[in-house]
């Protein structure tokens, strides 16, 4: 059985029959994980290499897990500051600053990857115009050529972690104030105004190796009616053509309130794997997950095959426990212990 197109999420802190059940489906490639399904470090192991263990080729686990407010893992984990955090740094600081951000990097990926998780949902490469009340701190900076440069750092060090980078919201949430997780966000800006500023992190961070994508569920109609997840236009003649992106697509959570306007979750699931996503995100709706699963009919290219096998985690430690034996490693979370204003902590406090 091959890798299918879908991402689920799953119940609680271990597999349930429900669980295998759905994991099992041909249509399915991957698995995310929230704060639900975290008791410790060794049962998210555990966790992991059940899941793993379901299929061959093994599903893809993934997790959002940025820093700040978002951080589905914590006891056990270094605790990560928000991004912004990096970007005050660089304005007093560049090279601190970019040096931090490597280190932060290898340390988000060196524990998921000691755990089995093969990569999050990071960096946010959104603009902060000072608007959105999703993006906020999760974003490196107000200014496009800082994120990017603090974003490549974050880049390297993910890599030297043994993880690939998804940058999101793409092409830019951070100039509507409204939540997509609650409503339709509609950014009334041209595509000049947004090619100029939101697109050069995107545009920088393809040229750096980006492993994949994920677009916003944010309307940009001077560019296309259709939010960006489920556009043609932003992904197939932007993405693809005008920034030469060759890696995964990822869909952002069909489940959203953002993506209602495509309609029931076949036509939502439907419209982003034509418009180029090669895999769509369903997330805390158990019953969408059956609907989307029991009736979506879509052939998987092998392009898309291709791109989600670049998404497996690389090499790693066996347990956290050796990782934080590794000296290297623990000058890396001492450093970024250093961060902000006591946000970030050490793992074993």
């Amino acid at each position: 059985m091959g890798i299918g197109p879908c991402m689920l999420d799953i119940i609680g802190p271990t597999l349930t029959a429900e669980d295998e059940a759905r994991l099992r489906h041909g249509l399915v490639g991957g698995v995310i994980l929230f704060a639900r399904n975290y008791e410790s470090p060794r049962q998210l192991a555990q966790l992991t290499a059940s899941i793993h263990a379901l299929r061959t080729p093994p599903l893809l686990i993934a997790v959002d897990h940025e820093g700040g407010r978002v951080q589905r893992f914590i006891n056990g984990f270094t605790r990560i500051p928000a991004m912004r955090e990096l970007g005050n740094i660089l304005d007093e600081n560049p090279r601190r600053a970019k040096h931090l951000a490597h280190q932060v990097g290898y340390v988000v990926a060196a524990e998921l990857r000691a755990c089995g998780v093969d990569f999050s949902f990071t960096p946010v490469l959104d603009i902060d115009f000072g608007i959105s009340k999703v993006i906020g701190d999760r974003a490196f900076h107000s200014e496009p050529q800082a994120i990017a440069e603090l974003a490549h750092s974050l880049l390297l060090g993910l890599r030297q972690g043994g993880m690939s980078t998804v940058g999101k919201h793409f092409p830019g949430h951070g100039y509507v104030h409204a939540d997509s997780h609650l409503e339709i966000p509609i950014d009334e800006r041209s595509y000049t105004d947004i090619e100029l500023c939101d697109l050069i992190p995107f545009r920088q961070m393809v040229n750096y190796g980006l492993t994949a994508v994920m677009p916003a569920h944010v309307i940009y109609p001077k560019v296309d009616k259709y939010p960006a997840g489920f556009s043609k236009i932003w992904l197939k003649d932007i993405l693809r053509g005008e920034l030469g992106f060759n890696g995964c697509i990822f869909s952002d959570d069909l489940s959203m309130e953002g993506a209602t306007v495509a309609g029931g979750i076949l036509q939502r699931a439907e419209a982003a794997l034509q418009a180029g996503c090669d895999m769509v995100l369903v997330c805390n709706q158990p019953s969408l997950a059956d609907e989307l699963l029991a009736g979506l009919k879509w052939d998987m290219p092998a392009t898309s095959k291709a791109r989600l096998a670049h998404m497996r985690g690389r090499h790693h430690p066996n347990t956290l426990v050796q990782l934080h034996e590794q000296a290297g490693f623990m000058k890396a979370v001492h450093e970024i212990a250093t961060i902000g204003s006591g946000t970030a902590e050490l793992p074993f406090t």
